[in-house]
């Protein structure tokens, strides 16, 4: 494991919330410039860490409108390597308040539209997901993790129903996400990242919303995450 990487990561990380920092101030901040950066920020990191990533489905998800992307969580560096391979071409995510309070990195993302959830407080949670809504009716993606927080051992855990919500409020299909192999690079509570090792992002097809209820999206969902990341005999046993 090598600090080192990590600093190259954190000076990506920087060379992208700058400019956004210097357009805030300006005034104007376009979209199409934070997702530019956004990528930009993704293939950087598999690059850095030379990544052998293995990402497929892309295709099953039509161009030309908004989705809900859900995937699993397995460590900080699932966001970098989604971006680098989600097909929606604006793409905001719903993060825990706590990266909002990084010095400079919090301003950036909140002025780049990024959407901050304090679980501790339930009405600002509400309102982030009518904020979410909002973003989606104007043709942006949103990209969350149900699980609401890294796993500790890979396995997926329960998950959470506030995403599903805001699918079945907004009509916007779900696109569920499996990611598997960042956490040998970055497990939790690590600084020290490794390089060299393999990640696969298998992309699903949108489940739309209008046949499913609450209950069957959610098991939808949970069913191709388990399978995807734990294989096919954990998915035939996942409540």
């Amino acid at each position: 494991m090598s600090l080192l990487d990590s600093v190259r990561v954190l000076g990506a990380m920087a060379r992208v919330t700058a400019p956004s920092i210097v357009d805030m101030v300006r005034g104007e901040l376009p979209r199409a410039a934070v997702d530019e950066r956004a990528r930009w920020f993704g293939r950087r990191v598999i690059e850095l860490l030379d990544i052998r990533l293995d990402a497929r489905g892309a295709e099953q998800v039509p161009a030309g409108r908004a989705y809900v992307y859900m995937s699993n969580h397995q460590s900080h560096l699932d966001i970098p390597v989604l971006y680098a391979t989600l097909p929606s071409p604006t793409i905001r995510m719903l993060a825990k308040t706590e990266l909002f309070r990084i010095p400079v990195w919090g301003r950036g993302l909140r002025a780049a539209e990024f959407i901050e959830v304090d679980r501790s407080n339930h009405v600002r949670a509400i309102r982030s997901i009518e904020t979410a809504a909002e973003l989606l009716r104007d043709g942006v993606s949103i990209y969350l993790a149900p699980e609401g927080t890294r796993s500790r051992d890979g396995r997926i855990g329960p998950l959470k129903k506030g995403g599903f919500h805001l699918a079945l409020s907004t009509r916007a299909p779900i696109v569920p996400v499996a990611v598997s192999g960042t956490l040998d690079i970055l497990p939790r509570g690590s600084r020290a990242m490794r390089t060299g090792l393999p990640v696969r992002v298998t992309i699903g097809a949108p489940i739309a919303v209008e046949s499913h209820d609450l209950e069957g999206l959610m098991r939808d969902v949970r069913n191709f995450l388990v399978k995807n990341v734990e294989g096919p005999d954990s998915a035939n046993t996942a409540s």
